[in-house]
């Protein structure tokens, strides 16, 4: 009986298959090492880029003068004065005006008017002493006709909304800061106020005797 082998092909076949040429491979890329270290080279560049133009930006910014504050008390003033260009329009005029007062109590003695109602705002306001009697009836006067305005409808006429703007103007003037006098110097030593120094006697010795 003739040997089973796993192949179906004959040896011929066989054998001129090995010794038929296969197709070239395609060259394999064989990852570089400096490739790697281009991109981290690159990366640290740009960092240190980065870093020196916000370190750049930090001195120019610190090199700027600082923008000067305006007091409270002038930026009120503005404030009513720009008012005046709403005095047709009576709602939105008091609710300028007495915004504008609200809001400068609260910078200027640190209280909680803008975020208070009225009622509460004055049940407040007369437990402190930083405004006198007269200035808080006044300003007690003055926010009661801004509300009648602002939600009770009531229209006054120009005249009215002038007063108003008068007594808001007057109590920022009444409750600025005044600048404080300058300290006279000091009289000069050996010299009194207004009298001019004497010239001190000396003594005069007497004259020899005769031998």
């Amino acid at each position: 009986m003739k040997a089973v082998t796993n192949s179906i092909l004959p040896p011929a076949i066989l054998d001129a298959n090995a010794n038929r040429l296969r197709d070239i491979k395609p060259p394999v890329l064989i990852p570089s090492g400096w490739a790697g270290v281009f991109w981290i080279l690159a990366a640290l560049v740009t960092a240190a880029l980065v870093f020196l133009a916000w370190r750049q930006w930090r001195r120019r910014r610190a090199m700027q003068p600082p923008k000067p504050v305006i007091p409270a008390h002038l930026r009120a003033r503005r404030a009513l004065e720009e008012a005046l260009a709403l005095i047709g329009q009576p709602r939105e005029f008091c609710i300028v005006v007495s915004d504008t007062i609200r809001w400068y109590l609260e910078e200027r003695f640190r209280f909680r008017a803008p975020e208070r109602t009225t009622e509460e705002f004055l049940h407040e306001l007369q437990a402190t002493s930083l405004l006198t009697t007269a200035q808080k009836q006044s300003l007690g006067e003055f926010l009661t006709r801004c509300d009648l305005v602002k939600f009770a409808r009531y229209e006054p006429g120009e005249p009215e909304l002038r007063d108003l703007h008068r007594s808001a103007m007057r109590l920022v003037e009444e409750t600025e800061p005044r600048p404080e006098p300058e300290p006279s110097p000091p009289p000069r030593q050996g010299t009194q106020t207004g009298v001019a120094p004497q010239p001190q006697a000396t003594a005069l010795s007497p004259p020899p005797l005769p031998k």
